[in-house]
């Protein structure tokens, strides 16, 4: 008999970076239990899974949409294929004799696994990581033993019976000094005669605030050296502008944490990793969200750092008459002398001890 969690999450990295960084947590403190994975066929979720080498099990899902489509009723047979392989994979692990335990991080794929778990009667944990609960993670709660939340915000999306506010499973690298150098790619990035400035649009990058940084770019040099993560469909301009001083690149990995440490000057996303990363960090920053993400949710995301970090929020449509030079100058004569609130902890040791308490009670 085996312990086994089955992590489910997928169709963005901000669902399955916490299940990966719990992923790690559970082998390097819990080696007796089994993780698998279950996600999409193509979803990013595949590829972020491969480097732990975790049985993954591939299911049909579709989309929930909240307008018309004719999408949604091929979608509807893609839905109920995926919940009857969760369910015969869930059944197979469980007449077995294993002991099973369903963790999930969000996003559509999740939603028959869900559903699965209710009917195979395994135990089935959420955590949702923003402000503003996506509509699978909401649609998933009406199966859900626990609901692990982000922020005190989103518990009005879930049933108070099951949630409890933990935080962010952070990873173990948000807690250690800042390294005394950093070399990214071959290149020398600290130390730097110059203050650092960290740009990124996210994974994919964004083409709005790589047009902020391109138009100010000159100037910008003048003070500062800029590591800018632009994305892989801009990394061809945007290498072209290559310096000294400015190091653009496609896509920033286990580095990106040292990246938010050393930084004099963060320019960012608002996603919930993102700014989870930052509070832990404390590190005041610019925050840009997404302004398209569901529920606005961003932006519910950056007041989060407004109010305890002092963080500076601007929204999509003042891009374009924005004055960064100017800004980013009050930005740094403005900063507050120490933090507004407490370093926030992380909540992968809670979470990972949730997981063997509930193994270890499944009976």
């Amino acid at each position: 008999m085996k312990k086994i969690v089955i992590f489910c999450g997928g169709g963005s990295g901000g669902h399955v970076l916490p299940a990966l960084t719990l992923i790690q947590a559970l082998k390097s403190t819990h080696p007796e239990i089994d993780c698998q994975y279950i996600g999409g066929f193509t979803g990013i979720e595949k590829t972020l899974t491969a480097s732990l080498d975790l049985p993954y099990k591939a299911i049909s899902t579709g989309k929930l949409r909240r307008y018309f489509s004719w999408q949604n009723f091929t979608d509807l047979f893609r839905l109920a294929f995926g919940i009857m392989q969760a369910f015969v994979f869930l059944l197979k692990l469980k007449l077995n004799g294993n002991k099973l335990l369903v963790f999930s991080t969000g996003g559509f794929v999740t939603v028959p696994v869900a559903v699965a778990a209710k009917l195979s009667g395994v135990p089935f944990y959420l955590h949702e990581q923003t402000t503003r609960a996506g509509l699978a993670n909401r649609v998933c709660a009406k199966f859900a033993t626990k609901a692990f939340l982000s922020f005190e915000e989103s518990r009005q999306f879930f049933p108070k019976e099951i949630s409890v506010v933990v935080g962010y499973p952070l990873r173990e690298e948000c807690f250690t000094p800042a390294p005394a150098s950093l070399m990214l790619d071959g290149e020398q990035i600290y130390p730097s005669s110059k203050p650092l400035l960290f740009i990124t649009g996210g994974g994919n990058g964004s083409a709005l605030i790589n047009f902020l940084i391109e138009k100010n770019l000159t100037e910008l040099l003048k003070s500062y050296k800029i590591v800018h993560q632009v994305g892989a469909q801009f990394i061809d301009k945007f290498s072209q502008l290559k310096s000294n001083d400015y190091h653009p690149f496609s896509f920033v990995g286990k580095e990106m944490i040292e990246l938010l440490k050393l930084a004099d000057i963060v320019i960012s996303r608002a996603g919930a990793g993102t700014v989870a990363e930052l509070l832990a960090l404390q590190k005041r920053s610019y925050l840009i969200p997404l302004k398209i993400a569901q529920k606005n949710e961003q932006y519910h995301n950056a007041m989060v750092a407004v109010k305890e970090l002092d963080s500076f929020l601007i929204e999509e449509d003042q891009l374009q008459e924005f004055d960064l030079l100017k800004s980013l100058e009050s930005f740094k004569e403005n900063a507050p002398a120490t933090p507004t609130r407490v370093r926030r902890a992380s909540a992968t040791d809670f979470l990972v001890n949730e997981i063997d308490l509930a193994l270890r009670n499944n009976n």
